[in-house]
């Protein structure tokens, strides 16, 4: 994994926005609905091809495919894996149910949108028996990443990790949480492996280990909630066991909306367990006015030397564009914690089109949001190197 060596590099989480068309079709694929398949290939190859382009336009160092092809970051392992089926019924996060007009205000905006809350269950054994659609998927990125007018520092692909996958699609067959995350974990190692054989970094997006927290986890105590964040990192490392740690970003966060959050697990509460997963950076908010002031926590947990820190230093909830000093001035806070400048990659809180339809950022306003990454990144490393 490349670090920041003479100059401080720029990510972003994964997702990105997709053009209304694209937004529609899958939306429509998901819901069962006949659609032109042709269509929505062309779709997804236009798409993948501009999201690269823009990437490398506003100077995006470490890029993706902005995950265009993809439904939802993490349910769209229903379409590839066999066993899913039916809805989950997922509770709704503690601070989201405390203020029912923002759940309201919540609910209408993603009313037209993919599939969160009713996601299918697991209704028998997990299998992931194909893996073409994850196979297309990172192919049709590299070729995009060729033809594009420019390079990328280093190319990464999202997945999702079995907690997130455990706890957005709930279980309706194992009767056991431990023995359905951990089939996930068995069954999911088959994309990890892929996406690191093509070449392309794995980031695994694993929101599971802060957000669960107000959600399936939320009438338990904090000791119970630690215990599963244990074992979602514990399923982590042995689907990963063949993937050299360096090869491996994780994603962490407390839920990728503009709610109250008031809720929310303290970084305090499991950092020492992220800290467990054999992977080579950490990836975590620390923009959003929830969680900025936690840059301290880092400092009193440090970072493991083998880890680099991605923190968040633009708010993927807010269409407020950061001022680049602001952006300068986070970044820089964040190498102060880690002591170390080549150890810390500019990145966004989370992604910009988790699940299609319900986006809290107009497309432009994520695209100036991502330049202004840029810019506060080449403030920070005059700061920084002079």
């Amino acid at each position: 994994m490349r670090k920041s060596d003479t100059r401080i590099l720029t990510t972003h989480v994964g997702s990105l926005p997709r053009t209304p068309p694209l937004r529609d079709l899958l939306v429509r694929q998901e819901r069962g609905a006949i659609i032109d398949e042709a269509a929505l290939a062309r779709q997804v190859e236009a798409a993948v091809a501009a999201a690269v382009r823009r990437q490398l336009e506003v100077g995006i160092d470490v890029g993706n495919d902005g995950e265009q092809p993809r439904v939802g970051f993490s349910t769209y392992v229903a379409r590839r894996m066999r066993g899913f089926g039916g809805e989950s019924r997922r509770p709704p996060a503690r601070d989201v149910a405390e203020f029912p007009d923002y759940a309201a205000m919540l609910d209408a905006r993603r009313r037209l949108g993919a599939k969160i809350a009713n996601a299918p269950q697991a209704v028998a054994e997990v299998e992931y028996a194909d893996l073409s659609e994850a196979a297309a998927e990172c192919d049709l990125f590299l070729r995009a990443t060729e033809r594009a007018p420019g390079r990328f520092a280093e190319t990464f692909m999202t997945a999702a990790s079995p907690g997130i996958i455990a706890t957005t699609m709930l279980d309706g067959f194992y009767g056991s949480h431990e023995r359905y995350v951990m089939a996930l974990a068995r069954e999911m190692r088959k994309e990890y492996e892929l996406i690191h054989s093509r070449g392309l970094l794995l980031q695994l997006d694993a929101p599971d280990l802060a957000m669960e927290r107000t959600r399936l986890f939320q009438h338990d105590p904090i000791e119970r909630f630690q215990q599963v964040v244990a074992l979602h990192v514990e399923a982590i490392n042995r689907a990963t066991a063949d993937i050299p740690p360096d090869r491996i970003r994780l994603h962490v966060c407390w839920g990728n909306y503009d709610g109250p959050h008031v809720h929310d697990v303290p970084l305090e509460a499991i950092l020492p367990l992220l800290y467990r997963a054999r992977v080579g950076a950490l990836s975590i908010e620390l923009a959003n006015p929830r969680h900025a002031h936690e840059y301290k926590v880092i400092k009193r947990h440090p970072l493991p030397d083998s880890m680099l820190l991605l923190p968040g230093v633009i708010d993927s909830t807010t269409n407020f564009v950061e001022h680049p000093e602001v952006v300068a001035d986070r970044i820089c806070q964040a190498v102060e914690v880690v002591g170390d400048r080549t150890r810390v990659i500019a990145s966004v809180d989370c992604g910009f089109g988790t699940f299609a339809g319900t986006e809290a950022v107009a497309e432009s306003v994520a695209w100036a949001k991502l330049h202004a990454l840029r810019e506060g990144a080449d403030l920070a490393t005059r700061r920084l190197w002079g």
